[in-house]
């Protein structure tokens, strides 16, 4: 029988490469709902080839537009609350949470109290809702399957050890482009220059997370809920050929790594054929071509942004989910080049340092701190 699956995010660089593994695999996978933001044109011939059920778009405003380009039998909704609607439905086994941002916290967390299985792409459901996430997951008995290459390294390291062993996690980051670069010197960074990554193809948002190393910091966080671990034992290593995707190390001294090229499709694949491995035809990693590994430790001078995310995380509560709704926001206004690439770092700071953090929030407390944070941070900026 083929697995049933709908794909939040599916017009994104995540949610496009899914779609790439399951045309590989057409005997394992139905596609049975498609939900995406802005780019209407590239949906519309995702619906067209893959012939989903339902879809769902963002805006109420297109629904009469995108109507008329798809077939009469496909549901059409819209917004958060269509992307729900579309995550729960009895026609969907699993669901690729590929959507950037928490907007896609909700339709997550409808999922899994629809008992649907979960490919996690959207590491800032967990950074913001991390222990309420986790705790319905289990509740519901559903699986969180990562599909972050960092996380599905722990994962795929981890299977048949005992968690108790676990010394620590070390995640693994490219650096980004400007590992190299004095602090004054990013002062004069532009745009352009941070959204070339040296190692991956992503999506504009988190290519500037990369670029700030906020990317790795959210997936500390990430980690800490996915693996039940401190965050006192989650570290972050520089490997700048982004071959070894992270690491676990043991008690005993053993540390397993687990390596690859730089290519999604190979956590996207093990996240959908799991607990198989399906022979494909993507490259395969030639370790005498590579020719050495190497590692560094992150400079504090010039990635802020990662002890910002451990600060949060240890602080707990709506902290989290304040960081990385500032961090939206002045991501957002970055690449609008109202701010500069180090006033991103400031201005999540500055708005952390204004946040009156409640301690054990439940979901409406998460989302109004979320909302607070944009505002905030807008304000701030505005000053």
């Amino acid at each position: 029988m083929r697995r049933r699956i709908a794909v939040l995010g599916s017009t994104g660089s995540i949610g496009c490469q899914t779609l790439e593994v399951v045309e590989r695999f057409p005997e394992k996978f139905e596609v049975v709902g498609l939900a995406a933001g802005s780019n209407l044109d590239r949906l519309a011939r995702q619906v067209l080839k893959h012939r989903p059920r339902m879809v769902s778009i963002a805006r109420k405003e297109d629904l009469p537009r995108f109507r008329a380009v798809l077939p009469g039998e496909i549901k059409l909704t819209c917004g958060i609350e269509g992307m729900a609607e579309l995550a729960a439905a009895d026609e969907v086994d699993i669901v690729v949470t590929s959507i950037t941002g928490t907007v896609g916290l909700i339709p997550t967390i409808e999922a899994i109290k629809a008992g649907k299985d979960i490919a996690l792409a959207n590491k800032e459901t967990l950074v913001a809702a991390g222990q309420l996430v986790m705790s319905l997951a289990e509740a519901k008995g559903v699986k969180i399957l990562p599909v972050d290459s960092e996380h599905s390294a722990i994962f795929q390291c981890l299977n048949g050890e005992n968690k108790s062993e676990v010394r620590r996690l070390i995640l693994t980051a490219s650096g980004g482009p400007f590992k190299n670069k004095s602090r004054e010197q990013l002062a004069d960074v532009t745009v352009e220059e941070a959204l070339q990554h040296p190692n991956w193809s992503m999506g504009r948002k988190i290519t500037i997370d990369s670029a700030t190393m906020m990317n790795k910091g959210l997936e500390v966080i990430e980690a800490r809920w996915l693996f039940n671990i401190k965050f006192a034992n989650i570290k972050v290593m520089i490997h700048p050929q982004s071959i070894i995707h992270s690491m676990v190390e043991f008690v005993d001294g053993s540390v397993i790594a687990q390596m690859g090229i730089p290519d999604m499709r190979i956590p996207i694949q093990y996240a959908l054929s799991y607990p198989e491995r399906w022979e494909n035809d993507f490259p395969k990693l030639d370790l005498v071509s590579v020719g050495k590994l190497s590692f560094e430790e992150p400079r504090a001078d010039l990635f802020p942004c990662l002890q910002l995310a451990f600060e949060a995380g240890a602080a707990g509560g709506t902290m989290p989910a304040v960081m990385n709704a500032a961090n939206e926001q002045a991501v957002e206004m970055f690449l609008e080049r109202r701010i500069g690439f180090p006033d991103i770092a400031d201005l999540i700071e500055r708005v952390m340092s204004s946040h009156d953090c409640i301690d054990k929030p439940g979901l409406e407390d998460i989302i109004r701190s979320d909302c607070w944070a944009r505002e905030e941070a807008r304000r701030l900026a505005n000053r």
